[in-house]
């Protein structure tokens, strides 16, 4: 079926045969649909942790941050262009004429572009903006007088000016202090220096960035590091990423074929962020927290933030303890009592919500032992949830398992059957959603790295319709990182508050009051 130049295009990007064969696979016979039990709530699978025990936590992870290898990894590749694509469809669709200037000035929503030019000072790229309409002999105040909104926008999104419609998020300038502007990525910085430094004041951040924005990345990093290793007292560690290509997915034709490029090559798509496993799975660290790029606040709302980090890495820490005393004993003790097993079986089922499966014979000791440790020694992730207020996301739900257990996971809407009436009302009954907030345990109890990979639902991608030069195809996304990618992780969900959860997904959200220094 594939021809020797297939072959040689699947060993230079270190995919092997039986994957492309098991993709292909997919393709024709779909992705299963995820059963949903119920949604998890307050007391029914997250946990809401009152003041007292919030302190308690963060005094357990301060007493053990110390002797910890502590890291923050976050996804940062791609660029920004969705986030602006209403500013680019306005600037390929506007025809600068008195008509359409007329219903400008009557749409003045918050998200309209009467809103983005009549507030343009409030964004933190303002002064870029101007000064580089400056350089090339214009006046940023003349043209906003003049209506010269196509020439403005241009000026930040192509590359004749800033060209932030290409740049990756990590980039974008978000929030304006009072003598300078910070991008997301130095807003991460900031965060990085605050709850992951070690005894020794290092601090260690990883990113995951496209081969193109890396020296980007770079340049901005050399231009700040020191000031903020000055002002927060601690040594930045930063490395970079990028996504492999041996996650790539192949791409198919709408008869579920290879689609070919006009030289006969495959087309390949990248595989998703469920692919950053594998960036994931090559860090080592004790505990490693996960957060998208466009999610930070200014330093007015950060210490929020900072507190629940550390109250979930404590939870982590604690649950970790119980694990690794529980996979000991059921190591090397070989007589152990009956109250023992039972007290374990307890905690696998409340503190880390995973119902046995109904045919699990409790009264055999020794496949009880051996069901325990296997659910015991995994990575573990706790996994911060905030109030669904209409925002985009994962939700928190009970699922059945392929083992016959039942266990929390993250759900995306495109992982359940729509057409099944009672798995919508399930889906629709979430009270909360995951904000990618996520503190990881990927070490077992003697110490050595988790293979992650050996921990993925592979049966959790989804495909999506897309079109190629014209062309229709399909493609195939894999497990995503905090869902099927991690689907066999034990996992705690912990309400956090809302004011965590600040993304940017359009230039609109830059205008928030909570991406302002007021």
């Amino acid at each position: 079926m594939f021809s020797k130049q297939d072959q040689s295009q699947f060993k230079a990007k270190a995919i092997d045969i039986k994957t492309i064969e098991d993709q292909l696979n997919n393709f024709k016979t779909g992705f299963p649909k995820i059963k949903l039990k119920k949604p998890a709530t307050i007391d029914d699978g997250i946990s809401q942790i009152g003041e007292d025990e919030q302190e308690i936590y963060q005094e357990v992870f301060t007493a053990h941050a110390k002797k910890l290898s502590l890291l923050k990894f976050v996804p940062a590749s791609g660029a920004a262009t969705r986030m602006f694509k209403s500013l680019y469809d306005f600037l390929n669709t506007y025809q600068d004429t008195e008509d359409e200037y007329l219903k400008l000035l009557c749409n003045k929503g918050p998200e309209t572009m009467f809103n983005f030019f009549d507030r343009i000072d409030d964004f933190a790229f303002y002064g870029d903006l101007r000064n580089i309409i400056t350089e090339n002999k214009m006046d940023l105040e003349k043209m906003l007088d003049k209506n010269k909104f196509k020439q403005i926008l241009a000026m930040l999104l192509t590359r004749k000016g800033l060209n932030y419609a290409n740049l990756p998020k990590g980039l974008l300038k978000f929030h304006r202090y009072k003598h300078y502007s910070r991008t997301s990525f130095e807003e991460h910085l900031v965060e990085t220096l605050n709850y992951t430094k070690n005894v020794k004041g290092d601090a260690q951040i990883h990113l995951t960035v496209s081969d193109d924005h890396k020296e980007l990345f770079e340049d901005r990093l050399n231009k700040t590091k020191a000031t903020f290793e000055d002002k927060y007292n601690g040594k930045l560690n930063v490395a970079y990423s990028v996504q492999k290509s041996s996650t790539d997915t192949i791409a198919v034709d709408i008869n579920n074929e290879p689609f070919r490029n006009e030289d006969g090559t495959i087309l390949f798509r990248p595989g998703g962020h469920g692919a950053l496993i594998e960036n994931l799975n090559e860090l080592n660290a004790d505990v490693i927290f996960i957060k998208n790029i466009d999610n930070v606040v200014p330093d007015r709302l950060k210490e929020t933030t900072y507190k629940f980090k550390k109250v979930l890495a404590g939870i982590l820490l604690e649950c970790q303890s119980f694990l690794f005393d529980y996979l000991k004993i059921l190591e090397e003790d070989k007589n152990i009592s009956q109250d023992t097993l039972t007290e374990m079986l307890t905690f696998l089922e409340e503190k880390l919500c995973t119902k046995a499966p109904a045919n699990l014979k409790v009264e055999d000791p020794e496949k009880l032992k051996k069901y325990l440790f296997s659910k015991f020694n995994r990575p573990i992730r706790v996994c911060g949830m905030v109030k669904n207020e209409g925002e985009p996301g994962g939700g928190p739900f009970w699922s059945r398992n392929s083992d016959g257990s039942v266990s929390l996971q993250i759900i995306e809407g495109s992982q359940i059957d729509k057409k099944d009436v009672r798995q919508t009302n399930i889906f629709e009954r979430a009270t909360h959603f995951n904000p990618v907030d996520l503190i990881c345990g990927i070490k077992d109890y003697k110490g050595d790295k988790f293979n992650l990979p050996k921990f993925i639902d592979k049966q959790t991608g989804f495909i999506s319709l897309k079109s190629h030069n014209g062309s229709d195809l399909k493609a195939m996304e894999l497990p995503g990182l905090w869902n099927g990618a991690m689907s066999d992780w034990n996992s705690v969900f912990v309400e956090v508050p809302i004011i965590t959860f600040n993304p940017v997904k359009t230039v609109f959200d830059l205008l928030r009051i909570e991406h302002r220094n007021l």
